[in-house]
């Protein structure tokens, strides 16, 4: 590709032949040309300044994306890793119930076993004292009847002895 200046336009002259171009035109035409080229040139210029300024916006604009895609990929990493952490807490959490309450559960047993195995002594006593008891009444029973007999066989000797004391 030529590059041409408006310079280059407007200093530019044709060789005059007999029957050539009006020169004043052609003058006037470069001129003209010359002053669209310049300001073709003076937009193209502004419009690339726009499309570089567009281009290092459209960059930061990706590299903002980037980040963008970075922090919410990093976001939901973290948010993974603590539901993650969360189900793990929560799973040993669980853990930690069941085993408290599988411990509850065996004192719970091994103390009402203990409490069947006290009232089965309770019981046991309970019958031994009404054994003891019933043996002492028996005794008892026994010694007043014995006393019982003692006294009638000791009143019916004093009865015996009032007949031969009496008077006569």
């Amino acid at each position: 590709m030529i590059k041409i200046t408006p310079d280059d336009i407007q200093e530019k002259r044709f060789p005059v032949r007999f029957r050539g171009f009006d020169i004043r035109e052609v003058d006037l035409f470069l001129e003209k040309l010359s002053e669209a080229f310049e300001s073709l040139t003076i937009e193209n210029g502004n419009l690339k300044d726009k499309i570089d300024r567009l281009n290092l916006e459209g960059e930061g604009y990706k590299k903002r994306e980037e980040i963008f895609k970075r922090a919410i990929l990093n976001s939901q990493k973290v948010l993974d890793q603590m539901k993650q952490n969360a189900q793990k807490s929560a799973e040993l959490i669980i853990a930690e119930a069941e085993v408290n309450a599988e411990k509850i559960l065996n004192r719970v047993h091994n103390r009402l076993a203990q409490l069947h195995e006290d009232i089965a002594e309770l019981k046991r006593q309970r019958m031994q004292i009404e054994v003891q008891i019933r043996s002492i009444l028996e005794s008892h029973t026994k010694l007043l009847d014995i006393e019982k007999e003692d006294i009638k066989a000791s009143d019916s000797s004093d009865d015996k002895v009032k007949i031969f004391n009496r008077p006569s």
